[in-house]
């Protein structure tokens, strides 16, 4: 769907924010009356008073160029946010993309509210479609272009670049994570991220050898089963001088059977998105080239297949990490937070990093504690919890932290090697980020979120800018929490 900013436009259909308990807005009365009032008739007849989330249709008159009117409530002007107009923008392309009209025009007078309602509109318009083959012509969207009218579309313009920038790299974390397994895995996904140089990233991969030689055997334990190679994709953006980078860390696990430790059969077909935080990291990274981001960040990702075989990894196995600490593993389904453990200590020992922040679909004891509204947070660092917080904020893709503590830590003790790779029953999402924090060096700002409740959703509970079964979480919040943190 082609987006574009202008002063006025003829189109299919015309929409219009309507403020609550306020009535018509003067930018919609000359239509008003091309139609003989249909539209202020609208408002009596289906009791629409404004409130967000309400919205009336029109059907014009065979005579009017406008083939199509809507009323899109806008809540209280007052309490309007960001958040607020791309909910608008989501909700009117939700209920006209399938229309059977061509273009939109949509007035917002400010720009900055503009670019926001065209944020929402483009979320919303994501599809995957890929591997359909008999789609019907009345299952496909018959928009193609939406007009946000302003009186300063050049500013609107302007300050939507970033924000699409941010879009795109939401798109690139829902198609990947909707590829199917047999064609996503680790080889394949690395050939992918090799594919952004053209971005303007530099890109670097390592295979099972070059890992192999560095001793990441935490890492390479994981995919041992697999046909499919591992590797680690490095991706390197440098826009900020000679400062030293930031480090985004994702976990990469392409397909999850739970490894010797099987998963149950029903829905185990979602774990091909198990690669939630590599998604997301590769996201992040395309939208701070397309912005071209005043920043140094590195994103680095550990691609795995978790199977079965003959070969697999057991329970008791104990395996050496590359920091040279030992690991026991009682349950090869906590896989993730193995394949982090090296991913962590290679940013570390290779980039200095200035913060690192790692993402992942670590543990399904964080949807118990936090739903699907929030992603955990936990980190070491408090002005660095901070500023994730407040950029999940302003981003929309909210966090919520968790604690962190000796005694927690005391759970991972394991007696024959240095640590378990699970804590037990209680606490486990708490227990896996102690796991995470001992391959963290102490004077290195840190913070783990673990995604698994929002990085895919069912249900009817789903935002419209929220329409595909994963929902590209983190890329918005990471490029925002760099831009605000790190880009002068």
């Amino acid at each position: 769907m082609k987006i574009s900013f202008k002063s006025s436009a003829d189109a299919d259909i015309q929409a219009f924010i309507v403020d609550e308990a306020a009535g018509l807005p003067e930018v919609a009365k000359s239509l008003d009356e091309a139609s003989g009032g249909l539209l202020a008739e609208a408002l009596s007849a289906e009791r629409f008073t404004g409130k967000l989330g309400q919205h009336a249709i029109v059907v014009m008159p065979k005579s009017a160029e406008t083939r199509r009117a809507v009323l899109m409530g806008g809540g209280k002007p007052g309490d309007r946010k960001p958040a607020t107009y791309e909910r608008i923008g989501a909700e009117l392309i939700k209920s006209q993309a399938m229309s059977g009209f061509k273009s939109l025009a949509v007035n917002v007078d400010d720009a900055s509210d503009a670019a926001s309602v065209a944020t929402g509109a483009k979320l919303a318009a994501y599809r995957f479609d890929t591997y359909r083959t008999k789609m019907k012509d009345e299952q496909k969207p018959s928009l193609t272009d939406l007009v946000v009218v302003t009186d300063k579309p050049k500013q609107a313009d302007d300050a939507f670049e970033p924000l699409d920038a941010e879009t795109a790299g939401t798109y690139l974390a829902r198609d990947l994570m909707n590829e199917p397994p047999n064609i996503l895995h680790p080889e394949s996904f690395a050939e992918r991220v090799k594919d952004l140089h053209l971005e303007g990233l530099e890109i670097e991969v390592l295979g099972e050898k070059k890992m192999n030689e560095l001793g990441m055997g935490s890492l390479l334990g994981v995919g041992q089963g697999s046909v499919r190679e591992s590797q680690l994709a490095i991706m390197k953006w440098n826009g900020g001088g000679s400062e030293d980078p930031v480090c985004l860390v994702g976990k990469g696990v392409c397909f999850d059977t739970g490894g010797i430790s099987l998963k149950p059969g029903p829905q185990m077909e979602d774990m091909k998105g198990d690669m939630g935080g590599a998604a997301a990291v590769t996201g992040a990274m395309l939208a701070l080239a397309r912005r071209k981001a005043k920043a140094n960040v590195v994103g680095l990702i550990g691609l795995v297949e978790n199977m079965p075989d003959g070969n697999a990894q057991r329970p008791g196995d104990i395996v050496t990490s590359a920091s040279g600490q030992t690991i026991e593993i009682q349950n090869t389904d906590a896989e993730g937070r193995l394949v982090l453990a090296d991913v962590l200590w290679y940013a570390q020992e290779h980039f200095k990093p200035r913060a690192i922040v790692d993402l992942a679909t670590l543990t399904g004891a964080i949807v118990i504690s936090l739903g699907h509204e929030h992603a955990g947070l936990f980190s070491n660092n408090d002005e660095l919890a901070g500023a994730l917080s407040k950029a999940g904020e302003t981003s929309g893709e909210s966090v919520w932290r968790m604690p962190l503590g000796d005694t927690y830590d005391g759970l991972l003790k394991s007696r024959f090697a240095d640590m378990r790779n699970i804590g037990g029953r209680a606490a486990g999402s708490i227990t896996a980020a102690q796991f995470l924090q001992r391959f963290v060096n102490k004077d290195v700002a840190w913070a783990h979120l673990d995604i698994a409740g929002v990085a895919w959703k069912e249900g009817n509970s789903k935002p419209a800018t929220d329409p595909s079964w994963p929902s590209g979480f983190g890329p918005r919040l990471l490029s925002r929490w760099i831009a605000e943190n790190y880009e002068g």
